[in-house]
């Protein structure tokens, strides 16, 4: 199987631990910069770390001036991503329980969530800028985070297989100190192959499920399940780094 871009460059995309992601088709991926923008043309799809190195290949302007970063998060992904950008940063969990409120759409949730945890992590390091996260799959009205167990994790794929559901990231800044904040969010539609019981079964052989929004993570055996991707690839693995970049960027201006 093969995939296309728009620029018509045909292969496949190697993914973390040796895979490779065939047949899932990227129809969008927005960048920041002219040297990303071309990377990008020429390649068919992105893992996790290649998506995070071509947005942060040519680094940050560090003539800004920049709080310490801080990432609000346990999620080695979510680092994976952070560190191309060439940033000094480091980690401390922002232990704020999850809300789910049926009230809220899935940007709303996702943004409440992200800010809950910068907010968090904010108050007890007031001088650096805390950048939290929080990332949920939806599938039409019913949001789906981590999975209770294995019987949930396959109950979710058996919904998502065959459809097209979307990934949420929010994403929040805060600098207490200096009294301000920027809180957004970033969308990805992902379609799910046609899939049996035995294909789910397999894939969930091959990862742990219990630990990832919707029960799968696309840079682990990706292409077992997934078909194509409509946006940025690094917002369904956790961080939509090309709008973390920009808005970096605009911080101080």
């Amino acid at each position: 199987m093969r995939i296309a871009n728009r620029a018509g460059h045909r292969g496949g995309h190697r993914l973390p631990g040796g895979s490779v992601l065939i047949g899932c088709r990227v129809r969008c991926l927005q960048r920041t910069s002219a040297e990303t923008a071309e990377a990008t043309s020429q390649m068919g799809t992105l893992s996790a770390r290649s998506a995070s190195r071509q947005v942060g290949a040519t680094g940050l302007d560090f003539d800004m001036n920049l709080p310490p970063l801080i990432l609000a998060s346990a999620s080695p992904r979510r680092a994976e991503l952070l560190r191309p950008l060439s940033l000094d940063f480091r980690i401390v969990p922002g232990d704020a329980a999850e809300i789910f409120d049926e009230q809220l759409s899935p940007w709303e949730l996702c943004q409440l969530n992200a800010h809950r945890k910068a907010r968090v992590v904010a108050k007890k390091h007031p001088d650096a800028l805390v950048l939290g996260a929080d990332t949920l799959v939806f599938l039409d009205a019913e949001v789906m985070g981590k999975p209770a167990n294995l019987a949930d994790a396959k109950r979710m794929l058996t919904r998502l297989q065959g459809r097209t559901h979307q990934v949420v990231t929010g994403v929040s800044l805060i600098h207490l100190r200096a009294h301000r904040e920027r809180t957004f969010a970033a969308s990805t539609d992902v379609t799910f192959r046609l899939l049996t019981s035995r294909q789910i079964r397999d894939y969930l052989a091959q990862v742990n499920p219990l630990d990832k929004a919707g029960a799968y993570a696309i840079q682990e055996h990706g292409e077992m399940i997934v078909s194509e991707i409509s946006g940025s690839y690094s917002n369904v693995v956790g961080l939509p780094i090309e709008k973390v970049e920009e808005e970096l960027k605009a911080w101080d201006r």
